[in-house]
């Protein structure tokens, strides 16, 4: 992988901090984890921060983690609690990792404005800060490979199943396309928008690998299907994606939704976001993430066109919303 890093870091002598974002997937989620491709996008206006202190204390914890409470507008709230299971991984793998003689005793706040549970690589986001956060207070100089490998321990223990696709995109600056383990950046051949809408509905990740790995395993054959559809829808948006033909990567954003929701991972709600970006006008639209709630993902062109998708999603069903803006580059090898 390469090692150029889009993350920020900032240190003094005894506190630093760290920053990734969010991400949505766009197109594999699910069959990523049985090897299919997978493209996602880096959402930078929610971004992540991780501030970590050392103190005198035996113990590494939570101070404070804040996200954007629940709501048409976004607005913030905070809770206090101690630190997940899976940052404790990181810590013990980031301790022996970088030679540390034992456990840094830290203070560490997470102030983030990605919605957990929602697919948006929230766990991801989190990790990805704190390493960041981390490396710069002992200045360990992980490299790019590191930093991943160390965001992986955590997303193992979050979600079961990870395919990377949330490690990688939350610390890139152009989208990220993951195929045959190794992530490239996919060519775009015409600027476009995506907005976000969130269900309002916490989904799970966890659950949904779960419950595929489950059905999966009582039928071969579906899991056969379902990889070799996705793939297919994969490959031809990629193309049609490098060509600049985004209506025809709407089309296939849309039968993406109807093949996910042919598995039970969508929800009444996020079928309804869908069909409500469709009929604004939105090239295409589908869930995003794990399922089973979560946000809906639309494609559309000019500022002006993602602005009137989102202005209908919210005046209909109350929806927080985000765009993200995608400019035209060429494609190359790594991130």
């Amino acid at each position: 992988m390469s090692t150029h890093r889009t993350s920020t870091t900032t240190v003094d002598q005894r506190a630093a901090t760290g920053e990734a974002h969010g991400k949505a997937i766009l197109f594999g989620e699910h069959a990523v984890v049985y090897g299919a491709p997978a493209l996602a996008l880096p959402l930078p206006e929610l971004k992540c921060r991780a501030t970590v202190r050392r103190t005198a204390g035996p113990d590494a914890g939570v101070s404070r983690t804040r996200f954007p409470a629940p709501g048409p507008h976004g607005t913030q709230g905070e809770a206090a609690g101690g630190i997940t299971e899976e940052l404790l991984l990181l810590l013990g793998a980031f301790t022996e990792r970088t030679g540390l003689d034992t456990s840094p005793a830290l203070e560490i706040r997470l102030d983030s404005h990605v919605p957990p549970c929602r697919g948006l690589g929230s766990s991801a986001a989190n990790a990805r800060a704190l390493v960041r956060a981390l490396d710069a207070l002992f200045g360990t100089c992980l490299d790019e490979q590191e930093i991943f490998d160390l965001v992986q321990v955590s997303e193992q223990s979050a979600h079961g199943s990870a395919s990377g696709i949330d490690a990688l995109t939350t610390g890139r600056e152009r989208p990220v396309l993951l195929t045959d383990g190794q992530p490239r950046t996919p060519a775009v051949g015409a600027d476009f928008h995506v907005v976000v809408a969130d269900s309002g509905n916490s989904g799970s990740t966890k659950k949904a690998v779960g419950m595929l790995r489950d059905a999966f395993a009582r039928n071969p054959d579906h899991r056969t299907r379902f990889v070799h559809r996705s793939t297919g829808f994969t490959r031809a948006a990629l193309d049609d994606l490098a060509a600049g033909h985004l209506p025809a990567v709407g089309r296939r954003l849309t039968d993406c939704h109807q093949l996910l929701a042919g598995l039970g991972l969508t929800t009444d709600r996020t079928d309804a976001l869908a069909r409500i970006a469709l009929d604004a006008g939105a090239l295409g639209a589908k869930m995003s993430g794990g399922g089973l709630g979560g946000c809906v993902v639309a494609l559309t062109t000019t500022v002006a066109h993602a602005e009137s998708v989102s202005t209908a999603l919210t005046d209909r069903t109350g929806a927080r919303t985000w765009t993200t803006a995608v400019a035209k580059g060429a494609g190359h090898d790594g991130p």
